[in-house]
This record gives C-alpha cells, sequence and structure tokens, in this order.
C-alpha cells in the first residue's frame, strides 16, 4: 500500500505573482489550477505554473509549512524558489499532456504469431 502525502506548492504566473497552496493530490491540483478552476486569485493572475513544492508525511505538518511560507515577506519566496528553481521553470509543464503507451512482452513469454502466419 502507498503511502499518502501531502504536498505545499508555490504557482507562479507568467508575471510572477505567486500562490501558496497545500494539497493531497498535486498533479490533480495543478492541473484544476491551469483549467482556470483553482479559484478568484489564481483565475484572475493566472498562477497556473508549478515552481516549488515540498512533500510531507502529515497533513498537520504540510498546513504547518503552508502557514509559514504565507506569512513571509515577498522577498524570502522568491528566494525560496530560486534556490531550487533558479529559472522559474514549470515543474509540471508536461502534466495533462497525451499518455504514450507502449506495449512490451511479458518477460518469459513467447511473442505470439498470428493465425495463419506460420
Amino acid at each position: 500500500m502507498r503511502e499518502k502525502t501531502y504536498h505545499v506548492y508555490i504557482l507562479a504566473s507568467k508575471s510572477r505573482v505567486i500562490y501558496i497552496g497545500m494539497t493531497g493530490f498535486l498533479m490533480a491540483r495543478v492541473l484544476q489550477h491551469r483549467a482556470g478552476e483553482g479559484g478568484e486569485f489564481s483565475r484572475k493572475y493566472r498562477t497556473n505554473r508549478l515552481v516549488y513544492f515540498e512533500v510531507f508525511h502529515t497533513v498537520g505538518r504540510a498546513i504547518a509549512r503552508e502557514t509559514e511560507i504565507k506569512k513571509w515577506r515577498p522577498e524570502k519566496k522568491v528566494a525560496l524558489i530560486r534556490k531550487e528553481n533558479p529559472t522559474w521553470e514549470d515543474l509540471g509543464e508536461t502534466w495533462g499532456g497525451p499518455a504514450i503507451m507502449t506495449v512490451t512482452e511479458k518477460a518469459g513469454s513467447s511473442p505470439r504469431v498470428p493465425p495463419g502466419s506460420e
């Protein structure tokens, strides 16, 4: 069974307006923001590029960290992003794109031969 994780994340607009949030499903939440379903602030300022996130194993620690970061001065928030992501790349840029599936043979199995092609 997979352990539950929680994320504190920072989204930014192209003009670097930032939004800080917390979620138990990071990819789904980022995709909601991109679809304009992230709330009034996110829609107004188009904060839909994931520029920073942290992972936690308890919801209480995630909420505490989100609250802590939200209280910081803007310069300190920017420094946090720049430390891990100096160019403000969208860390979830490929999320929500088309899925590419490949089929591989199972280990130890023989390739199937279509009937009549033997």
